[in-house]
C-alpha cells in the first residue's frame, strides 16, 4: 500500500529516484521485493491517485477505502526523501550474523562487502530474489532441497539450500536485470564465496523486470557459463573535523 502511495504521488520523480524507467519495471521490482503480487501495487498506486495532482484518474469513480484513507493521512504529507527512507527498511533488512550450520564461512574476509543504492539493490537484490523465492518450488535443480532466505546475513549469497540427507548446503546467489540481458556484479565477498564453494555455488539471474521476469542458473559461475572480469573501484568519503580546546 505505501509503495503504491509512492508511486502515485512522485510519478516520474519516484520512478527515477528508485531507478526504474517504466511503472511496469517498478510493479514487478517492488512486488516481488515485498513478496506480493506486482499488480497488488498497481492497484494501490490506482486507488491513490484520485487523492494527488497528478494527470492520471485512477478509481476517481469509487470511494477511497477507509485504511488507504487512514494512511493517506498519516503519511501522504512526506517529502520524497522522507518518504523512500521509509520504504527503504521494508525493502532491505538488516545484516545479520552467520546461521547455524556456515561455520565454514566465517573467515572469509568481509572488509570489502560492498554496500549498493537503495533503488540499484531494489533491482538486483530484493526483488530478483523474491522471484527466485516463488520460483523454487518449480526447479528441478533443487529436487528434494529445503530453502532458507539468508540475505540478511551478508554471507556471500543469499539463499542455503540444505539437502534432505547429509551432503553438504548448496548456495545461491540472485542478481536482476531489467532488461532481457545485460552486466551482473559480483562483489568481493560474494567472488570469495562463489571461489570456495565451487559446484556448490549458483548465480541465478532474473532477468527482463521491465516485462516478464525470467531466471537462468549457472552452477559454479566462475568457472562455466559466464565470463567475469575484475574492476577496482576506489570510494571518496567526506568527514567533517574538529579540534576541541583544551
Amino acid at each position: 500500500m505505501l509503495a503504491g502511495m509512492f508511486l502515485s504521488k512522485f510519478s516520474q520523480d519516484g520512478l527515477q529516484h528508485l531507478g526504474f524507467t517504466s511503472f511496469g519495471e517498478a510493479y514487478n521490482a517492488i512486488g516481488y521485493a515485498l513478496g506480493g503480487r506486482p499488480a497488488s501495487i498497481k492497484n494501490y498506486m490506482q486507488e491513490f491517485d484520485p487523492l494527488f495532482p497528478n494527470n492520471r484518474k485512477g478509481w476517481h469513480k469509487r470511494e477511497v477505502r477507509a485504511h488507504c484513507r487512514d494512511a493517506f493521512e498519516r503519511f501522504g504529507h512526506l517529502s520524497l526523501f522522507d518518504f523512500s527512507r521509509l520504504l527503504s527498511p521494508l525493502l532491505l533488512p538488516p545484516v545479520m550474523p552467520l546461521p547455524e550450520g556456515m561455520d565454514e564461512l566465517a573467515a572469509i574476509d568481509e572488509s570489502n562487502f560492498e554496500n549498493d543504492s537503495f533503488s540499484r539493490r531494489l533491482i538486483t537484490g530484493a526483488a530478483a530474489e523474491g522471484f527466485f523465492e516463488s520460483s523454487f518450488p518449480k526447479l528441478s535443480e533443487f529436487n528434494e532441497h529445503a530453502l532458507t532466505n539468508v540475505t540478511r546475513y551478508g554471507c556471500g549469497f543469499d539463499f542455503r539450500l540444505q539437502p534432505v540427507d547429509s551432503r553438504p548446503f548448496l548456495a545461491v546467489e540472485v542478481k536482476g536485470i531489467a532488461g532481457a540481458g545485460g552486466d551482473v556484479m559480483m562483489t568481493s565477498k560474494e567472488h570469495q564465496v562463489a571461489e570456495y564453494l565451487q559446484d556448490r555455488y549458483y548465480l541465478c539471474v532474473v532477468r527482463n523486470f521491465n516485462e516478464r521476469p525470467v531466471l537462468s542458473l549457472f552452477q559454479n559461475p566462475l568457472v562455466q557459463g559466464l565470463e567475469f572480469t575484475r574492476r577496482e573501484r576506489q570510494q571518496i568519503s567526506e568527514t567533517w573535523h574538529a579540534r576541541v580546546p583544551a
